[in-house]
C-alpha cells in the first residue's frame, strides 16, 4: 500500500485561499508562513484550481508572483508546488539538461522511476513548455551507455505486468555474461533486458542471477561498470526492488553527502508527496536510524525548513 504525505484538504475553497495568497503576495512583507499553510495542505489539482482562482481575481500568475516575491530554496519549493506532476517533470529535466552542467543524477532519478504512462505525459509536457523533443535533448547532451539505456528509458516502452518464468534464467544468463564480458554489445543487451522488461518478470531474473552467480545483481553491476552507466543501471534495480527504499536512499545521500543537495532533496521531496512519500519516510527511518524529519530539520533552516517539513509531514516523535 503506497502512500503520500499530502492529501486532498477537506472543505476546500480555490477563491478563499487564492484571496489569502494574494494578501499574503501584495503585503509589505510577503507573509511566507501562509503561503506555508495553504499551499503544502493542499493536493496538487487543488493548488492549480486556487492558480485558477488567483488569476481569475488578480489577472495575475500565481507562479510568477510566487517568483517575484521569494528567493533561494523556499521559492524552488513553493513554485516547484504549483507546476502538475508531469510538467513537474519536465522542468527538471529541462534544467538538468540545459545547465551549464549537466545533472546526470536528476535524470537517473526521475527515467529510472517513472511508468510507461507517467513518461509519455512528462514528453508531452516538454514538448509544450519547452517546444524540444525529450528524446533529442537526452541524446544531444549525454554520451555513451548511458545515453543509451536514458533514450531506451525515455521511450516508455518496457512491458506492463507481463512475467514468464520460463525465460528468466536465460535472461539471468545474459546479464550475467554482459558483467563478466563488458562488451558494448553485452552493455546493450544489460540494458535492453533492464529498460524493457517488466517490473515482474525483473524480479524472478534478479533470483535466477543469484542462484547462477551466486551474488547479487547490484554488486555484480558495481564490479563491473563504473560511472554513471553504473549508477543508471543500479537504479533500475532497485527502483524494480522497492521505489521508497531507493528514494531514501538517494534522499540519504542528498542530505549527507556533501552537505545538503538541496535540488535533489527539493525534486524528490514534491515528485512523491502525493505517491509514496510516507512510505519513503518508513524505509528511511528502518534503514538509517534517524527519520527524515529529523535530518532535514538538522540541516534547512528558516521557511525553507518548515516548508520542506509540513510536505514531509513528519510527526512530533519525529524531532
Amino acid at each position: 500500500q503506497t502512500q503520500g504525505t499530502i492529501f486532498p484538504a477537506p472543505n476546500f475553497n480555490p477563491i478563499m485561499d487564492a484571496q489569502l495568497l494574494g494578501g499574503a503576495l501584495q503585503g509589505i512583507s510577503c507573509e511566507k508562513d501562509v503561503l506555508i499553510d495553504i499551499l503544502t495542505q493542499r493536493c496538487n489539482s487543488q493548488r492549480l484550481m486556487i492558480a485558477e482562482a488567483y488569476r481569475d481575481m488578480y489577472g495575475r500568475d500565481l507562479i510568477t508572483d510566487l517568483k517575484e516575491n521569494l528567493s533561494h530554496h523556499f521559492k524552488e519549493v513553493m513554485v516547484g508546488l504549483m507546476y502538475p506532476p508531469a510538467s513537474y517533470d519536465a522542468h527538471e529535466l529541462w534544467h538538468a539538461l540545459k545547465g551549464v552542467d549537466t545533472e546526470e543524477n536528476c535524470l537517473i532519478d526521475i527515467l529510472a522511476s517513472r511508468s510507461n504512462m507517467e513518461i509519455f505525459q512528462m514528453k508531452e509536457a516538454y514538448l509544450m513548455q519547452y517546444s524540444n523533443d525529450l528524446q533529442q535533448d537526452i541524446d544531444s547532451e549525454t554520451s555513451g551507455h548511458f545515453r543509451d539505456t536514458l533514450m531506451n528509458l525515455a521511450q516508455g516502452t518496457r512491458m506492463e505486468g507481463y512475467a514468464d518464468p520460463s525465460t528468466a534464467a536465460q535472461d539471468a544468463m545474459i546479464l550475467w555474461e554482459a558483467c563478466q564480458r563488458e562488451t558494448g554489445e553485452h552493455k546493450n543487451m544489460l540494458q535492453m533486458i533492464l529498460c524493457n522488461k517488466s517490473y515482474q518478470q525483473l524480479w524472478m531474473v534478479f533470483q535466477e542471477f543469484q542462484n547462477i552467480s551466486g551474488q547479487d545483481i547490484v554488486d555484480a553491476i558495481n564490479e563491473c561498470y563504473d560511472g554513471y552507466f553504473q549508477e543508471l543501471l543500479v537504479a533500475i534495480v532497485l527502483c524494480v526492488r522497492d521505489k521508497p527504499s531507493y528514494f531514501a536512499y538517494r534522499l540519504y545521500n542528498a542530505i549527507h553527502d556533501l552537505g545538503f543537495h538541496n535540488k535533489t532533496v527539493i525534486r524528490i521531496l514534491i515528485a512523491r508527496s502525493e505517491i509514496d512519500l510516507m512510505n519513503i519516510r518508513q524505509r528511511y527511518k528502518e534503514r538509517y536510524g534517524k527519520s527524515l524529519f529529523h535530518d532535514i530539520k538538522h540541516f534547512a533552516s528558516g521557511h525553507y525548513e518548515s516548508a520542506l517539513l509540513a510536505i514531509c509531514a513528519g510527526d512530533a516523535e519525529d524531532y
